[in-house]
């Protein structure tokens, strides 16, 4: 399997696992960047959930104010700096989020969608909007990992839109991510199956 095979299937291959396709514009990206396949994969599982969350947002809070291309966009690039930063695909390390939103801005992407690279590991900062949280929590359920102060900063930031009480809000939110995260074995195979090199 070539290099061009293996990322043309992790940002379009569709078989038994139905994801969400990448944005265009992002896989123009990835191509130009020579993506590692598994990066791609990830980025497409990532985005898939991210597709699920606003959808059920949109559902659920449709007069909470937030920007649903900006989330989709977010999660289809929050990892973009392992293009830079190989190794942390199988390893640890947090060098390819600066790297990441430096390699947006200079592809013209605006502050506001390249700020995703470097904020979905960020989210007690201070500043961080709804759809930083929302590409922050897609980046944690595509493979089931629950992260409390992460989900208590989305239970207390909807039940502040809403007036709802926290309790209603975090049942919500758990039922959502529960039904999200069934599917993690799936997502994690379909990433695994890709190499991690170009």
């Amino acid at each position: 399997m070539t290099t061009d095979t293996a990322l043309s299937r992790a940002v379009r291959r569709t078989l038994d696992l139905p994801l969400c396709p990448l944005p265009d514009r992002v896989v123009e990206l990835l191509i130009e960047l020579g993506s590692p396949p598994r990066l791609a994969a990830h980025l497409r599982a990532v985005h898939d959930v991210a597709h699920q969350l606003v959808d059920w947002m949109g559902r659920r809070y449709p007069a909470v104010p937030f920007d649903r291309e900006a989330v989709l966009f977010g999660a289809a690039t929050h990892d973009i700096g392992k293009t830079v930063h190989v190794s942390e695909l199988s390893g640890p390390g947090a060098a390819h989020e600066e790297a990441g939103q430096a390699l947006l801005l200079g592809r013209g992407i605006s502050p506001e969608l390249a700020r995703f690279a470097a904020t979905h590991a960020l989210w007690t900062e201070p500043g961080v909007g709804l759809e930083d949280l929302l590409v922050s929590l897609a980046d944690k359920i595509w493979k089931n990992k629950r992260v409390s102060d992460l989900e208590d900063l989305v239970v207390a930031r909807l039940a502040e839109e809403t007036g709802r009480a926290a309790w209603e809000e975090f049942i919500a939110l758990d039922e959502v991510l529960s039904r999200i995260g069934a599917d993690a074995d799936d997502r994690l195979a379909f990433q695994g199956s890709f190499p991690t090199h170009a």
